[in-house]
């Protein structure tokens, strides 16, 4: 059984970057990100709409059974979207609402539906997390995990270990593998060191694309990171679909698959055994493995 830790969906974009500059669709994939144009999506998206139905197509082509919709503030709020998808696919997905520092409390006070928050901690305009106690509170109240990206190195680690230690049952899943290739990074992974933190290696491809598939360098984090903490609390992730500019959804996680560097045990354990665990997702199909026009 496979779980993709970290993906993302979206009827419409309509999110901000630096500082409250838009981000939308113009195109064949391609979005306005600012002030430049960036490939958000693969070009043959070329409505834009980053559908739950395409998520569900590549998972069940890549024999994944169940994934974590994640947000983020460069798609825009996504709230009312996501909890569609859910309805559509209750069994295969779990979903985050948004943690937006531009709203106020209320915004956050419905959480009927969710399964987590998303707090992306490194586009926060204040990025001292103890201002941001909110979310923390509310996940922990209402039984709900955090999904949390943290700014790069140790920047924000000493506030979320603070936290970690006001709120020690509340489960928190690190993003980005720590963000895996900017100094300090193993700084983030050590909060696993808690009960009850985890991490996720969403974007690891992304972070390493300069070197590319295979990723021999990303296998090598990925065991340094379990010599730290273990890896049981290590967790797969796919950071779809602006991955897929690169590479397909089953190359993400086919790396992992096809490495001699990790054991099958551990391979099991970090691909879809612990999300399992620590997101709650029940008894999952393994989808069926079609036969593709060039085996």
């Amino acid at each position: 059984m496979i779980i993709d830790a970290h993906a993302h969906l979206w009827k419409i974009q309509q999110g901000r970057v630096d500082d409250g500059k838009p981000v939308f669709h113009i195109g064949s994939g391609k979005s306005q990100f600012g002030d430049e144009v960036r490939q958000m999506m693969p070009p043959y998206m070329t409505d834009g709409e980053n559908s739950a139905e395409r998520l569900i197509a590549n998972m069940d082509y890549a024999g994944v059974s169940g994934a974590v919709i994640t947000q983020e503030y460069i798609d825009g709020n996504q709230d009312e979207y996501l909890l569609l998808c859910k309805k559509k696919y209750p069994d295969r997905l779990k979903i985050c609402a948004l943690y937006d520092d531009l709203h106020n409390e209320k915004s956050m006070r419905d959480l009927s539906g969710f399964d987590g928050i998303k707090i992306c901690a490194s586009r926060l305009r204040d990025k001292n997390l103890l201002n941001h106690k909110l979310p923390f509170k509310l996940a922990c109240e209402n039984g709900k995990f955090i999904s949390i990206d943290l700014a790069d190195g140790a920047e924000q680690t000493e506030m979320m270990q603070k936290i970690i230690n006001e709120f020690p049952d509340l489960k928190i899943a690190v993003g980005h593998f720590g963000m895996v290739t900017r100094d300090g990074w193993l700084s983030q992974i050590k909060l696993a060191e808690n009960k009850n933190v985890f991490v996720e290696s969403g974007g690891i491809t992304w972070l390493f694309n300069d070197e590319f598939y295979p990723y021999p360098s990303a296998v090598e984090a990925i065991n340094r990171a379990a010599d730290t903490v273990g890896f049981e609390k290590l967790m797969w992730g796919s950071d779809y679909p602006r991955t897929m500019t690169a590479i397909t959804y089953k190359m993400s996680l086919d790396f992992v698959e096809k490495t001699s560097e990790i054991s099958t045990e551990n391979k099991a354990l970090f691909l879809g055994e612990n999300a399992g665990l620590f997101y709650g997702f029940g008894d999952l199909n393994v989808p069926e493995k079609i036969k593709n026009m060039v085996e």
